[in-house]
């Protein structure tokens, strides 16, 4: 019946005239059948109005979106100089796990040191950018209207020391996730300072989000890996070498889809690359048993990492339970 109806309004838009005037909604085809391609078209974002036809489908193509100027100057500098007090201990947040570059491990804490901040949903300044709106309007177009905000990140890839400690091998985003659809799942990852080939922009191998999660273990690197730096086992040579820079300005944000195979590059310069992060999922999601899978090795981490901490997880997903945190919308399974 809706079929019928959608053929009828067609034929009254195309109607009258010779067809020099007829109207057509969507250029030169057919508008019945433009509407079902679409549907079938477009399997990694939502129906919205927030992004363009062009957005969708270069996201589609691609696995990830690059969208300047999203993030105010402002809310970085808030960002940076929350950073810095964390790092220097003007600032003490309980919880808030502060991990180290494997080079300067021994150091004193500093900028120099920290390479990540993770669990931001403990300091309210960082978690602001977690519950920026402009920053959740683009996200319901993967995830739907309930947002949860999983994994919070403020990244910091300081000078390497020469040990190129300061990559982060190729690597799918999923490995670390017990919840699906993956589909339903997109980090947005805010340039906080201009970031490019030099200090270690992400790299991304466009079109490799159609594929599947794959085992990920430590590389086997000389000047060895930091911990939690899982990378792709195997990578073929052939693969690498599609890899894209996203080179990215102060307040742009990417988009990408956790089946994105991606990573970064050392940082060569003398100065920082921050970036802060967030993936989010659609609160109904749903978390999925790891064991006997090739998620197994990372769930075992973080359960050991958890009980040196002192606290206690029965199951791998208990971790993404005490992470989550609602962002917009309702709250359903995670």
């Amino acid at each position: 019946m809706a079929e019928y109806r959608m053929k009828t309004v067609f034929r009254h838009l195309n109607s009258g005239g010779n067809g020099s005037n007829r109207i057509h909604a969507f250029g030169q085809n057919n508008f019945l059948t433009e509407i079902l391609s679409q549907k079938q078209q477009f399997i990694y974002s939502l129906p919205n109005a927030k992004l363009t036809a062009e957005q969708r489908q270069f996201y589609e193509e691609n696995g990830f979106l690059i969208v300047q100027n999203l993030v105010s100057k402002e809310n970085l500098q808030i960002y940076g100089e929350r950073f810095q007090d964390l790092c220097d201990g003007k600032i003490k947040v309980p919880g808030l796990t502060m991990m180290r570059d494997i080079s300067y491990k021994d150091h004193y804490t500093n900028e120099h040191v920290v390479n990540k901040i993770q669990d931001l949903f403990l300091d309210e300044v960082l978690f602001d950018y977690c519950r920026l709106p402009e920053v959740l309007d683009y996200v319901e177009c993967f995830t739907g209207p309930n947002i949860m905000a999983m994994h919070t990140m403020l990244i910091n890839k300081p000078p390497d020391s020469g040990t190129l400690s300061s990559r982060h091998p190729l690597h799918q985003d999923l490995h670390y996730f017990p919840f699906r659809p993956a589909n339903k799942i997109v980090c947005a990852w805010t340039a906080m300072e201009p970031v490019t080939r030099e200090n270690g922009c992400l790299v991304a191998i466009p079109g490799s989000h159609k594929g599947k999660l794959v085992q990920h273990d430590y590389p086997d690197w000389e000047g060895g890996v930091n911990k939690m730096y899982h990378g792709i086992r195997g990578m073929k040579k052939s693969e690498m070498e599609k890899r894209t820079y996203l080179e990215m300005g102060a307040g742009d944000t990417v988009f990408f889809h956790p089946i994105l195979i991606h990573g970064s590059g050392a940082n060569r310069t003398n100065g920082f690359r921050k970036a802060i992060s967030c993936h989010y999922a659609a609160s109904e999601s749903e978390y999925i048993d790891v064991r006997g899978t090739s998620q197994e090795n990372i769930a075992e981490e973080v359960i050991q990492i958890a009980k040196k901490l002192g606290v206690e997880l029965r199951d791998y997903k208990d971790a993404w339970h005490l992470r989550g945190q609602l962002v917009r919308g309702k709250q359903v399974n995670l």
